[in-house]
Parts: C-alpha cells; sequence; structure tokens
C-alpha cells in the first residue's frame, strides 16, 4: 500500500510540476491513518528521491540555473532542520490546517494562473526590454543571472520560507519558488520548472537527513513510499507529453481543493 501511494505521488510530480509533490503527506494521512509528525518525514525522502531525477534531467537538458538552485537551497538548508523539529513539537490538529490551508493557496494560485505559453512570450519580448523593478537581470550573450544584493536578496528570502515549510509540512516547497522565481527573474518556464526541482532535491535532502538524525523516520513505511514515489516520476514524465499542461494544473488544483477541505472535515470528525 505505501509503495502504490508513492507511486500516485511521483505521477503527480512529474505530471504537474514541483507543485505536485505536496500531495505527499495527504496520501499517507488518508491511505495510511499517519499523523502529521509521522508523515512529514516520509514524505521529505519521497520528494528527495523524485525532485533529484526530475533535476538531474533537467540539468541535462541544461535547463536548471544551478548557481540559482544552489543558493535558494543553501539558505532553504538552514531553515529547514527547524521546520521539521517545530512538525514534531506542534499538536498534530494546528499543523492539519496549516497544511490545509497551504494547499488552498496552492490550488487557487494554479487556477488563477495565466497560461504558460503567454508568459514565456512575454519573458522572450522583456528579456531584451528589462525592467528595473525586476531583481534579477539575466544577461544576454549566456542567459545567465546578473548577480546583484536585490537579486540575492530576493531568492535568499523565497529559499528560507521554501526551507521551513518543508521541514514543517512535508513539502518539496515549489509552490514557494516557482512563483518566487518568476516574479523576480525573466527566466523560461522551463527553466524555473527545472530550477525549482534542484532547489526541492536538495532542501528536502536536508529535511529527511535530519529526520533520520532525530530518530523519526519510519523506515518501514519510507522506503517503498520512496521507492514507488521514484517509478511514478518517470513513469508521469513519460505521461506528460501525451496530455495538455493547463488542463492538467486545473485538474490538479481542482484535486488540491477538494484534498484540502477533506483535511479540515477530518479534524471535524
Amino acid at each position: 500500500m505505501s509503495c502504490l501511494l508513492g507511486s500516485i505521488t511521483g505521477i503527480v510530480l512529474g505530471l504537474t510540476g514541483a507543485g505536485g509533490a505536496i500531495l505527499a503527506v495527504p496520501l499517507l494521512i488518508f491511505g495510511l491513518h499517519m499523523n502529521m509528525s509521522e508523515a512529514v518525514p516520509v514524505a521529505l525522502l519521497a520528494v528527495c528521491l523524485s525532485a533529484t531525477v526530475g533535476a538531474l534531467i533537467g540539468l541535462k537538458q541544461k535547463k536548471v540555473r544551478y548557481r540559482a538552485a544552489g543558493f535558494i537551497a543553501l539558505t532553504g538548508s538552514i531553515t529547514a532542520p527547524f521546520g521539521l523539529w517545530s512538525s514534531q513539537q506542534l499538536p498534530h490538529e494546528p499543523l492539519i490546517l496549516l497544511f490545509a490551508l497551504v494547499l488552498a493557496y496552492v490550488a487557487i494560485s494554479m487556477l488563477r494562473k495565466g497560461r504558460q505559453g503567454d508568459y514565456d512570450n512575454q519573458t522572450d519580448v522583456m528579456r531584451h526590454h528589462p525592467s528595473p523593478e525586476i531583481p534579477c537581470m539575466v544577461g544576454n550573450t549566456n542567459g545567465r543571472l546578473i548577480w546583484t544584493w536585490p537579486c540575492a536578496r530576493a531568492l535568499a528570502m523565497s529559499g528560507a520560507l521554501a526551507g521551513f515549510l518543508s521541514g514543517l509540512l512535508g513539502v518539496g516547497g515549489g509552490f514557494v519558488v516557482v512563483p518566487a522565481l518568476k516574479k523576480v527573474t525573466y527566466l523560461q518556464m522551463q527553466s524555473i520548472l527545472a530550477t525549482s526541482l534542484a532547489v526541492i532535491a536538495l532542501v528536502s535532502a536536508v529535511g529527511a537527513s535530519s529526520a533520520v538524525l532525530l530518530g523519526t523516520m519510519n523506515w518501514s513505511i519510507a522506503a517503498p513510499f520512496a521507492v514507488g514515489a521514484l517509478a511514478g516520476m518517470m513513469i508521469g514524465f513519460l505521461l506528460s507529453a501525451r496530455f495538455s499542461g493547463p488542463r492538467l494544473q486545473q485538474g490538479f488544483a481542482w484535486m488540491a481543493i477538494f484534498v484540502a477541505i477533506g483535511l479540515v472535515l477530518k479534524l471535524l470528525v
């Protein structure tokens, strides 16, 4: 059962991109009747392995901005252990409610997001006519980010928030990193998603390692769940080329809304 639930997580992650990892914890709660403190370490391990596969594929395709990913992950790695420690200290009910609110926020943001193609076309135009309001400019000759203090500060803040939420709620943090990169850079969407997966892999690795050191990792569930997620990620990548991106995102968003409602109802029953 754990392996099956992990494969569902991986498939959703492969189909929808960085935000799909947020379903790992609800699957563990509903499917295996775990509480938040038990589910978070298992989810972090599965998310780490799955995101690593996606990041390696993006790196091979030269879509990962590895300097930006490393810097964001560095700040996230500092806050992730604090988030994990907090998840072990806080009561189950407030954590569930917070997770449901985050899940609903992610879903609503995905529903409101414009079409990806429109964003990419705007990116091509704005790269040649940069705005001073964007902290992280891209060099026209090499396509790399131009590092300035406002750029570093914006990326560090997104990394710190993503890392803390990753440890606290067992999520990848892609729902923080992707909007942040869209807001502060003019990178192409494919590059943003690949860079986000690299961040998720690194930050989740720190969170999972912290769980192992704290002795909170349930290996009997975590190992098959992670293997299933890894296999599901590969299946999701293969299937993603056959489905429409915007429709997949909308379908995932509505599913996330129903899951968030289910988590709240579970607290009330």
